[in-house]
Formats: structure tokens, C-alpha cells, sequence
């Protein structure tokens, strides 16, 4: 078996069941989970044959003012298909540097290279110029392909009202048409076409264009073309599953998976990766369709070990288990700390306005008051940040806007506003179901502003998970 850990910390959350309130003890911080794998035989991935690379080119992508999209999901639909990613790269656009990832890439052993960006009709898009150069193709115009750019480009033209048939945008258009000898072209989603590049003598390679909308609409045609069927047809036949849980940290799942793993068989078989994610866990594990019985036996065992901090089996997401939660409900938000973050998270999805009635951020004293009817009393009592306060904000939702169900909170997300009693860190919650006592909860979560704001959304919803289930 090959186990990975995705490159966060290790945080120790406890289950809810039992959640302690000092820093220390809710969140310690731990070593990374330490996997002994040298009585390993072999991998999952000594079984693939068809194994991959990714190049995202783009100075804009390689200095940060533009994140990359694309490498992610080319190597999402690659993994769905049974191949192995072995590397993702960055390059800005330089042809040297391109030429570079490219030699490193074909000596990886892969089958198949995947460009993205570089293909429009400025000078300083190179990437199909470069890989001929790499592959030692001529370029020849595709007189076809010209054809059918010109078309798109005068349909714009004319949608927007504007005529430019100029000598550089004619020469923009032939730069586009250009392709390498022996390619099969693809068609365009924008005005760039994909470049499918037969392996003859190394790895096939698709170029595709940068927009992530124009290169996601492009996937389908590309994996369909003769070079790069080719190059995957060594791909194997492979599942992958997710599990998630809520208050198990990863050095304790990383201890039961070194427990378990002598009494399955095939274990060797799957590839577990643990990800530590907003407080969840994610194990996700990936493993050929022979070892489905495999996978079996370690999702019941790790049902037998951590089925109460365990809160999906089928990947589905804590936000998909409010979703389905939250029918024939309405609930409404009262946020301090978390500033909306709640609100923003139950209207992610399309539908929630069958569900969500609003939301208040009452982040001063006066609108805890003024709008959720918070009386001034008790927060002068007890403070802002205390579970008192956090009842009254979530019955106040409730009341406000008619609700049958609210959550509320209220913390100290920092740098500064700690006291030794509620240092930084210290958020209370509030989960309110009309007919039912007010549920509330005082957390100490460790990390930066945006850390503890984001946990404590996600929190939460697991909080009003547990009381929605009774």
C-alpha cells in the first residue's frame, strides 16, 4: 500500500463528543504522520502503464498574479481515466525554459505531455513553435484550420460590431493555423485550436490553450484524438473513493492504518492519501477494480475504529449533507467573527434559496443589539464572545427572520483582542432549533486570522449537522 500526506500540518481535533476548550489540548501540533513502507512489495502504481506529465506555461501563472486552474483539473480528468500524473510544472514563456520541462518530462517515462497556454496569435505565444522545435516537426498552415479561425474571428467581429481585417490580424490568425507536421489539429473552444502530437519516438503531446473555459470545453475532442488514444491506451481500469471525518487527527488515522493493514488482503494494492482540510480529514484512496474487495475491508475497518468522528463514506461533503439536511427547513445566520463566511457557504450552491432566509453580520456590540435583539445586559455581563451572547444572536436569527433553524458566532479571530481568560483563537457558537434548547459551544482554534475564521465555518456546520440528526 502507498500512503501520502498532503503537505499541512497535523492538527488534533477531538470529536465533538467530548470537545475540551484550552488551545493545548483541543489542537496540539504534531509530528507528520511517519508510514514505515519498506515491507512494501509494490504499489498500485507499479500495475500502471500510462503515466503523465503537465506543463502550465505563462509568466503571469510562474510570478502569481494569475493562479493556475488548469494543472489541477487536466490532472483531475487524467486520474478519472486510470492515468497516473507524475509531475506538474510551471514555466513562464520563455522557449528554453519550455524546451527544458519538456526534456525533463520525456525522461520521466511518461506517455503523454500535456501543454497548457501559449497558443494565441501574439509573438509571445511560442508554445506550439517550441514543442515542433522539440519534436523536430516542421510547421505547415493548415489552410482548413485558417479557414475556420477566420470564421469564429469574424462572427465576433460582428456580434461586437467592429470590422478588423487588417494585415496583423490576418497574420494572427495564420500564426494560430500553423501546425506541427504530422498533427492533428483541434478544434477551437475560442480561437486557439489544441495540438495532439503522436509519440512516435517518445511521449505524445497535447497542447492545449490557457483559458481554463476554453481548455475544459476542448478535453472532450482532445483525449478523442488518434495520437492521444494511442498514448493512454496503456491505462488501467482504476477507482478511486473518498471518506471524511471530523475530529481525527492524522497521526491517530495514519496508527490504525498501520493496525489494519496486515489483516487485509491486498492491501498493497490501494493508495491511501490522508489531507487535513478546514479541520476535516479527507482519505481518499485510489486502487484498480480487482482490488475492490480490498477497499471494502478497509472502509469497514476504518468504520469499526472512527465511525463516530467518520461523517461521509461516499465523498459527499459536509456542505452536500446540509443541503440534503436543510429540506423543508429555513435557517438564517448570525455571524460575528466568521463575517458572512457561514452565510457564503449555504448559498454556495444553487437551490439554497429554497432553504436559506438571510443572514445578519453583527460585528459591534450596538448591531448585536439593534438587529438581533441581543440585550445589552448580557453582553455587558458576559462579554461579546461568550456562549450566552451566542445563544441570543442565534434566537434572535430565529426571530428575526422567521427561521426554524439558526447557527450564531462569535470569537476572536486576532492578531490582537486576546485576554488571558479568551486568548485569540476563542470562538463561541450557537446552533438554535425552534422547539429545542439552544445549543452552544466554546472553542479555543489554533492559527491565523483567516485559519480560525475558516474552521470555525466549517464547525459550524458540523455543529448543526449533529443537531439536525438529533
Amino acid at each position: 500500500m502507498l500512503i501520502r500526506a498532503c503537505p499541512i500540518s497535523g492538527i488534533h481535533h477531538p470529536p465533538f463528543t467530548a470537545l475540551p476548550t484550552s488551545l493545548t489540548a483541543l489542537c496540539p501540533t504534531l509530528p507528520a504522520p511517519r508510514i514505515d513502507l519498506r515491507s512494501a512489495s509494490r504499489t498500485m502504481l507499479d500495475d500502471v502503464n500510462a503515466r503523465a506529465g503537465i506543463v502550465v506555461t505563462g509568466t503571469e501563472v510562474l510570478t502569481g498574479r494569475i493562479a493556475d486552474q488548469n494543472g489541477p483539473w487536466v490532472a483531475r480528468q487524467l486520474l478519472d481515466m486510470g492515468v497516473d500524473v507524475a509531475h506538474i510544472t510551471v514555466c513562464g514563456d520563455r522557449p528554453d525554459d519550455l524546451i527544458a520541462q519538456l526534456q525533463f518530462l520525456a525522461a520521466q517515462d511518461v506517455s503523454l505531455i500535456v501543454t497548457t497556454g501559449g497558443l494565441g496569435p501574439t509573438a509571445d505565444d511560442l508554445t506550439v513553435d517550441t514543442v515542433a522545435r522539440f519534436t523536430g516537426r516542421p510547421l505547415h498552415l493548415d489552410t482548413d484550420l485558417e479557414a475556420h479561425i477566420g470564421g469564429i474571428i469574424r462572427r465576433w467581429q460582428q456580434q461586437r460590431g467592429v470590422t478588423d481585417d487588417s494585415a496583423a490580424a490576418r497574420a494572427g490568425t495564420r500564426k494560430q493555423a500553423m501546425v506541427p507536421a504530422g498533427a492533428q489539429p483541434i478544434s477551437p473552444v475560442g480561437t486557439a485550436p489544441g495540438i495532439a502530437i503522436p509519440g512516435d519516438d517518445g511521449p505524445a503531446i497535447l497542447i492545449l490553450p490557457g483559458p481554463p473555459r476554453e481548455l475544459q470545453g476542448m478535453w472532450p475532442a482532445a483525449i478523442a484524438t488518434g495520437p492521444i488514444e494511442q498514448a493512454l491506451a496503456g491505462r488501467g481500469d482504476f477507482r478511486e473513493q473518498t471518506i471524511r471525518a471530523m475530529g481525527l487527527s492524522e497521526s491517530d488515522l495514519a496508527a490504525t492504518l498501520r493496525e489494519i493493514g496486515p489483516g487485509i488482503a491486498g492491501f498493497d494494492d490501494l493508495e491511501v492519501t490522508t489531507c487535513l482540510r478546514r479541520g476535516e480529514v479527507e482519505i481518499v484512496t485510489r486502487y484498480p477494480s480487482t482490488a475492490a474487495a480490498s477497499y471494502d475491508a478497509l472502509a469497514d475497518a476504518l468504520l469499526a475504529h472512527h465511525g463516530s468522528q467518520i461523517f461521509s463514506v461516499d465523498g459527499a461533503t459536509i456542505d452536500d449533507l446540509i443541503a440534503v439536511a436543510l429540506q423543508g427547513r429555513t435557517i438564517a445566520t448570525a455571524e460575528s467573527c466568521t463575517g458572512g463566511l457561514i452565510a457564503a457557504r449555504l448559498t454556495d450552491r444553487p437551490g439554497s434559496s429554497d432553504y436559506v432566509a438571510g443572514g445578519v453580520v453583527s460585528y459591534s456590540n450596538e448591531a448585536k443589539a439593534a438587529l438581533l435583539g441581543v440585550p445589552a445586559q448580557l453582553i455587558a455581563e458576559h462579554g461579546a464572545v461568550s456562549e450566552p451572547v451566542a445563544a441570543a444572536m442565534a434566537e434572535g436569527a430565529l426571530d428575526r427572520f422567521g427561521a426554524d433553524t439558526a447557527l450564531s458566532t462569535s470569537g476572536i479571530a486576532g492578531p490582537g483582542g486576546g485576554t488571558t481568560e479568551k486568548p485569540v483563537g476563542t470562538v463561541c457558537f450557537g446552533v438554535a432549533l425552534a422547539g429545542r434548547p439552544t445549543i452552544t459551544r466554546t472553542l479555543h482554534l489554533p492559527g491565523d486570522r483567516a485559519a480560525v475564521r475558516d474552521r470555525s465555518t466549517t464547525i459550524s456546520l458540523h455543529l448543526l449537522r449533529r443537531a439536525l440528526a438529533g
